[in-house]
């Protein structure tokens, strides 16, 4: 396993109202996909991410970082019309995303976390496949 750095610590609000924290999910690998309610690229993968969240459920969790919408309105109907199984914390001024290492442009982005919060894998643009997701998160599990 090579050198990673520091755990990933975010938290805020989600599109639910409720707070999530990464720090809470420590113990098992988390995705953090980020995402924009108008942005193709994000539409067009959600489908897969939703399939690869429901087959390894209990194994590791899913978080979505929705940036660039100003208001909860875009993003909770995104949510609800792609049936997303995971919550997303709201962040529309991208303080979070920044936190992360990555800008505005890089949308969407996946991150793989280890189960220590920290970053395995960063897929920045659409997850290739899932069967890619699936490795990346096998192999963050099996570094553990």
């Amino acid at each position: 396993m090579e050198e990673r750095g520091e755990p990933v610590s975010i938290s805020g609000e989600t599109l639910d109202g409720e707070q999530l924290s990464l720090d809470e999910l420590r113990g098992k690998v988390v995705v953090v996909n980020v995402w924009w309610s108008a942005c193709p690229p994000c539409r067009a993968e959600q489908p897969e991410l939703n399939e690869v969240a429901e087959e390894v459920a209990g194994s590791a969790e899913f978080v979505g970082l929705n940036i660039r919408d100003l208001s909860p309105d875009a993003p909770q109907a995104y949510a609800r019309s792609f049936e997303v199984p995971y919550p997303s914390i709201y962040d529309p001024d991208s303080r979070h995303l920044l936190a992360l290492g990555l800008t505005a442009r890089t949308i969407p982005a996946t991150l793989v976390l280890d189960a220590e919060g920290r970053i395995t894998a960063t897929v920045r643009g659409r997850v290739p496949s899932k069967g890619t997701l699936a490795d990346l998160i096998e192999d963050a599990a099996a570094d553990a």
